[in-house]
């Protein structure tokens, strides 16, 4: 069963389930797994930090720092367990080049460096990543397994 995930979304879900998500520039799929209950999660960052929001009805799932616990407390209610989850993660790239090198206009770097941040605090180790880059990349995180697909135009396929 393939769900799909759309840009600022999250879901949890069990094997067999294998979860994807299109078109990650700067974007970041942050992929969690519990090995144990098969138990994995998906979440489609689009920015750092919810506190550049300028309202407060925002959708938690485009900013790292909400999108993360959002998704930790999901695979919990469906049995995993946060001690044994591990993360992988993709995307973060500089899809345009800029004449200046602006550090807010590095959103994809940005948003590695938020979630990096975020799974530290929440003290869940990153155990693979293909992240930065030039370039766009598509993800399927399969539940079973815990192996992350990260497909790329002009680069094939890579097996994390």
């Amino acid at each position: 069963m393939m769900i799909r995930v759309g840009i600022g979304e999250y879901k949890a879900a069990k094997s067999p389930a294998v979860i994807s998500t299109l078109g990650l520039g700067s974007c970041v799929g942050v992929c969690l797994w519990d090995g144990v209950t098969k138990i994995g999660g998906l979440a489609h960052i689009m920015l750092p930090d919810s506190t550049i929001s300028s309202t407060n009805s925002f959708n938690p799932g485009k900013f790292a720092d909400t999108a993360l616990p959002l998704l930790v407390s999901q695979m919990e209610d469906l049995g995993a367990n946060k001690k044994r989850m591990v993360a992988k993660m993709a995307g973060g790239a500089q899809m345009f080049e800029t004449k200046f090198e602006l550090e807010m206009m590095k959103i994809g770097k940005r948003n590695v460096d938020a979630v990096r941040k975020i799974l530290y605090q929440l003290n869940i180790k990153i155990v693979a990543e293909d992240v930065e880059g030039n370039y766009g990349r598509s993800i399927e995180f399969s539940c079973e397994t815990g192996l992350l697909t990260v497909k790329s135009v002009g680069r094939g396929v890579k097996i994390i």
